[in-house]
């Protein structure tokens, strides 16, 4: 492969090792969640934290779509909406498919949810459904991404 500049070649690298640095924080983030049955013996205090893992999933996934959807040489959506911009973008370019799509749409709701609520607004039956199913989506999201990852 060619390169047209010195620049593009270190943009792709950059890109890339941001990705992986992202992804190895995703995995600490789930290595950290607790599984979906001990939610009962939690406090409110314990289940915050859950919440803040499962935020800290979805912001690790959107930074990992930023960098990919730079190193395509695309831009970055801006406004209100920017947040399912990105995903949107993202199936359009076939960084993620539409299934992958659909399921962390539900994560990015909670994202929205967490930011504004407090910390006693946060359930067991809210977090329960995306602690059991978040492992699945994070397999789907590293089976779709590793075909958009830029080459080494």
């Amino acid at each position: 492969m060619r390169w047209s500049n010195g620049k593009e070649f270190l943009s792709m690298v950059n890109a890339r090792e941001k990705i992986e640095a992202e992804l190895q924080n995703i995995e600490r983030v789930l290595t950290d969640l607790p599984g979906p049955d001990s939610l009962k013996k939690l406090s409110s205090l314990e289940l915050a934290g859950v919440a803040a893992l499962i935020h800290n999933f979805y912001n690790g996934v959107e930074n990992v779509f930023k960098q990919l959807v730079i190193s395509k040489g695309l831009s970055i959506p801006q406004g209100p909406s920017w947040h399912i911009d990105l995903i949107e973008i993202c199936v359009t370019n076939r960084i993620i498919s539409q299934s992958t799509s659909d399921m962390l749409k539900e994560y990015l709701s909670f994202r929205h949810f967490f930011s504004h609520a407090y910390s006693f607004d946060v359930d067991e039956e809210r977090i329960a459904p995306l602690l059991e199913r978040i492992k699945y989506v994070h397999k789907a999201l590293l089976k779709d991404i590793s075909k958009a990852l830029p080459k080494k």
